[in-house]
């Protein structure tokens, strides 16, 4: 039978990074690809789809996309969380991709069509002081990127989310233990209105500036900061406290109009209902691969578009070029879309996942290859073995474990 299932792959590799690819392949040759990856559990994933979903795949229609997620998330009692929906998500990537390749049409016709010409994305400017910061901010802007997300080194302290020493930010230290660092609130909330005070005279007030304070305030912390930051007219702040306390939101909103942006940590719908229904966020972070793929990140959208809520996923180095592919033709034919996070990958990134989308002018475009358009370089990605390595850990100054 042509339209089945015939083979199920997990492919796990470190070109410069770890990354978790599912390769789908039916009876008659057509290859649909998925990204699997979870920053630091890479090998959990990779085992519960090798040796939980993969078998489950074998002879199943893949045009059957609906139901080939319900069956993976309602089919198994135990459900949700990063893992699980990671590998749901990757397969659903690799169905549509299928349906893409075997109709000869790119994944965001499928989806609708286009309703924009171009997706405008963001990518990150740091410094670990403010001259520094600054210089970052021109080569963004001249690269023609319209939206930049701002992050400065803290006096005081050491290390500091989204910054780096190093002109080049890589967050995941490899080894056998994640590395540490130490967060000061009360230091951080003081310089950060210094820093958007140069940026902001530096771009002046057509620039869209994003800040992401990454879950490290108490909610009264985080209504104080997006008060404290209304007169910079920041296009969004993100993570201002962690997402699991969904009444956090309602301290922060009553207290400022600066628009917030959260959800880099959510899995499902249920995750982000209640901050979409009431209006709680300006933009939902989910990423598609770790939102259960296209077809329950549409899902996602909708309501959120119900509520006047836009779509601003995830986009870090540690998702493949997969995932940003499935994020981009969802962007190109999903309305309520805010901007797209790219960071950007290493050459050799690139090289081990040719791809049909691009990124110029601070715009990304899908490209028309049918499905979504990624392909493997299986060379480089068989000599680039699996490396361990782990997101940082943080703690207050005394010690005491902090959200990262």
């Amino acid at each position: 039978m042509a339209d089945r299932i015939e083979r199920v792959e997990v492919l796990v590799a470190s070109p410069t990074r770890n990354y978790v690819t599912l390769r789908v392949t039916t009876a008659d040759g057509i290859v649909g690809l998925g990204d699997a990856t979870v920053n630091g559990r890479e090998l959990s994933v990779a085992s519960y789809l090798r040796d939980h979903v993969a078998p489950l795949l074998i002879g199943v229609d893949p045009n059957r996309i609906e139901d080939t997620w319900q069956y993976l998330y309602r089919g198994v009692y135990w459900r949700r969380g990063p893992v699980t929906m990671a590998a749901i998500g990757a397969v659903d990537m690799a169905l549509w991709d299928i349906l893409g390749k075997r109709t000869n049409q790119p994944v965001y016709q499928l989806l609708g069509g286009r309703v924009r010409d171009g997706i405008p994305y963001y990518s990150h400017a740091f410094g670990w002081d403010i001259p520094a910061l600054l210089d970052s901010v021109r080569e963004h802007q001249e690269r023609g990127e319209t939206f930049i997300r701002v992050q400065s080194g803290v006096p005081g302290l050491d290390k500091v989310y989204g910054v780096s020493k190093d002109p080049n930010y890589e967050p995941a230290g490899r080894g056998a233990r994640p590395s540490e660092e130490h967060f000061d609130p009360g230091a951080y909330m003081r310089h950060l209105p210094k820093v958007l005070t140069a940026v902001r005279e530096l771009v002046g007030p057509d620039v869209k500036l994003l800040h992401d304070a990454h879950h490290r305030l108490t909610p009264i912390q985080g209504a104080r900061l997006a008060k404290s930051v209304e007169e910079f007219d920041l296009f969004w702040l993100e993570d201002v406290t962690p997402a699991e306390d969904q009444d956090a939101f309602r301290l922060v909103r009553n207290a400022s109009t600066t628009p917030l942006a959260v959800g880099e940590v959510f899995n499902t719908i249920w995750d982000c209902q209640r901050l979409i229904e009431e209006r709680l966020i300006d933009y939902v972070r989910t990423a598609v691969v770790h939102a259960g793929g296209i077809s329950h990140s549409r899902k996602i959208f909708a309501l959120a578009e119900v509520h006047g809520v836009k779509a601003g996923p995830h986009g870090p180095s540690d998702v493949s070029p997969i995932a940003l592919a499935a994020s981009i033709h969802m962007a190109a034919a999903t309305h309520n879309w805010g901007v797209q996070e790219y960071m950007g990958y290493p050459a050799l990134v690139h090289e081990a996942f040719p791809h049909a989308w691009s990124a110029s002018d601070g715009m990304l475009q899908p490209g028309d290859a049918p499905g979504l358009g990624v392909d493997i370089d299986e060379d480089i990605l068989s000599t680039s073995p699996y490396v361990p390595a782990y997101l940082p850990t943080a703690r207050t100054l005394d010690g005491a474990v902090l959200d990262w």
